[in-house]
């Protein structure tokens, strides 16, 4: 009997494996100036480029009927910030939330979560695939992320498109570690990378991310950033947070989680 192995079913079990066995290595093993996580940049960077040609260009991942949609969208990692700044916009029903776009960007801008949802819109019905295991299918409402950089003014040396984010996750020495995220300007410009502010024909709840999530929807779902305060066109990573490009790569996640 011949098998045939679905590529994203494969690399949502590659990425799962790796990342498994990443979370639980020790911090020092992993600190920027180790040896070992010398290597395993060097096989992230295998790994993007593998799976860059693997996905394609533009290839969409799969939509679906409204009627696929068969439970609510499950929320996860932390679900309600207790950030002071954060609980005052959602308090006021992010009225006066601003998403602040800077950077490697000719104009520097901010927008109203108003001026964003009178901006074109993309809704798509798609699978959330976390990597603990678990999918869901849900419906997302948002502006495409290419039109917004494109009214900023995207310079040539950006490369990354790094997003900001509200929620405080843990305590550091330095002060508190909030979550943040990147992609490549490839996937910021795909034509499935929303900012969504709906979800399920309903305003995004607070539990999903309100105001403004980013889906990345050819990639895990660590990816898609939730409580979105900025976005940063950018060069390189190392200056962000640990400079894994990332709250989950800083410990030890894979950067390009493809799927």
């Amino acid at each position: 009997m011949t098998f045939k192995l679905h590529r994203r079913r494969f690399l949502t079990g590659a990425a799962i494996a790796s990342t498994s066995a990443l979370a639980g290595c020790f911090d020092p093993l992993l600190s920027n100036d180790a040896q070992v996580r010398g290597v395993l940049e060097k096989a992230n960077d295998l790994t993007y480029r593998a799976q860059r040609l693997l996905l394609g260009s533009d290839n969409l991942a799969r939509e679906f009927a409204a009627s696929e949609i068969r439970q609510p969208m499950r929320p996860n990692g932390l679900t309600d910030p207790q950030d002071e700044d954060y609980r005052t916009l959602a308090a006021n029903g992010f009225t006066d939330y601003r998403l602040k776009i800077d950077g490697a960007v000719e104009r520097p801008m901010s927008f109203s979560l108003e001026q964003l949802r009178n901006m074109p819109s993309r809704t798509q019905i798609t699978r959330h695939d976390c990597v603990e295991g678990w999918s869901c299918i849900a419906k997302w409402t948002g502006t495409p992320l290419g039109g917004v950089l494109d009214q900023v003014g995207v310079t040539s040396a950006a490369r990354y498109a790094v997003f900001s984010c509200f929620d405080t996750l843990e305590n550091g020495f330095a002060g508190p570690i909030k979550y943040y995220e990147s992609i490549d300007l490839h996937d910021a410009r795909h034509p499935q990378t929303i900012l969504a502010y709906g979800m399920n024909d309903q305003a995004l709840p607070v539990s999903n991310g309100a105001p403004l999530r980013v889906r990345v929807e050819r990639q895990l779902g660590y990816k898609m950033a939730k409580y979105i305060s900025a976005i940063t066109l950018t060069d390189r990573l190392d200056s962000f947070g640990e400079g894994g490009g990332g709250y989950w790569e800083d410990r030890g996640y894979e950067w390009f989680a493809g799927i």
